[in-house]
């Protein structure tokens, strides 16, 4: 005799295919985070010093990379941009994280204590109280300032955690994980990279990529059974999201802190089809995924393209 929970699984699928048992994917990252779970504390060496003429962040992830004010640039300045630049996004990272903290307690607030998919949501809070801990730290060890996103944009964010509803909150955790995971996987292996920055990547990678694998079942599952106002909701939310998130990626207050004119870096970045490319590519693979599930449609989709992140 078939359940009614097993005639609802079989019923549930996307353009991807058949939708995962929710508490099969849950149980299977919870095996994989008690392996696979790291104290940055106990893992990295934090009073080792850094090595001389090692990079902060790849060149070819600076926001002036390949730019006429770059090749103006000494590499002493270049390499200072690229410290400023990793304090940058660990303090985006740290922003963004603890959005994601207070949405997935949100998540779980009606759902069964006892779940396994409560258990990962518990666990991945857990990662991202780590995360945010371990980002801060390299801050200060780094000697470069935390940059906070722009007072506007750190109250937009209020608003829209409050009103975002579940495949929304989803579509936004993919955003904050995936750009930058693209770039700490590029990071983490790079030998010219501090050995410290690259031990953060690597941590961060690793446990990232749960999450992400979470968030993707969580918004398919989402975008099939909500009803049609919140698909609809999800798809504006998240390409004012992905605005947002591109315009506050890196603060420009970077560019100041290493002597540059401010307005001139940032219109070179905004005319640089190297930078445009980077974003793009590191966004594909997200974007991909979110036209496949049907969240990049209509105004959504044109707020993407705005951003830049969608070519």
């Amino acid at each position: 005799m078939t359940t009614g929970t097993e005639r609802d699984l079989t019923l549930l699928r996307d353009a991807l295919g058949p939708l995962r048992d929710r508490e099969q994917v849950a149980q299977r990252l919870l095996e994989s985070s008690a392996k696979h779970s790291f104290d940055p504390d106990e893992e990295l060496d934090w009073d080792a010093p850094f090595e001389e003429g090692k990079w902060f962040w790849p060149p070819e992830l600076v926001t002036l990379y390949d730019t006429p004010l770059w090749k103006r640039m000494s590499e002493e300045q270049r390499m200072d941009l690229a410290r400023h630049e990793a304090a940058s996004l660990a303090s985006l990272g740290i922003w963004f994280e603890i959005i994601l903290m207070q949405l997935l307690v949100r998540h779980i607030y009606d759902k069964s204590v006892t779940s396994s998919h409560v258990r990962y949501a518990l666990t991945e809070i857990a990662d991202e109280c780590r995360h945010s801990m371990m980002f801060a730290k390299l801050i200060q060890k780094g000697g470069a300032p935390a940059y906070p996103v722009p007072r506007f944009y750190h109250n937009l964010a209020r608003v829209l955690k409050t009103v975002s509803t579940t495949p929304g909150s989803f579509a936004a955790t993919l955003l904050g994980e995936e750009i930058l995971d693209w770039m700490q996987r590029l990071t983490f292996p790079d030998e010219r990279v501090q050995t410290l920055v690259r031990g953060v990547t690597r941590i961060h990678v690793v446990e990232e990529a749960r999450h992400v694998r979470y968030a993707r079942e969580e918004l398919r599952r989402q975008m099939v059974t909500a009803p049609r106002w919140e698909q609809e909701f999800t798809r504006l939310s998240c390409g004012e999201a992905a605005r947002v998130f591109s315009v506050c990626f890196v603060s420009p207050k970077v560019y100041e802190s290493v002597g540059l004119d401010r307005r001139e870096a940032v219109a070179q970045v905004k005319a640089s089809g190297h930078r445009r490319e980077v974003m793009q590519t590191g966004a594909k693979r997200l974007t991909d995924f979110l036209d496949d599930i049907g969240v990049l449609r209509g105004a959504g989709r044109r707020l993407w393209k705005s951003s830049g992140l969608l070519a």
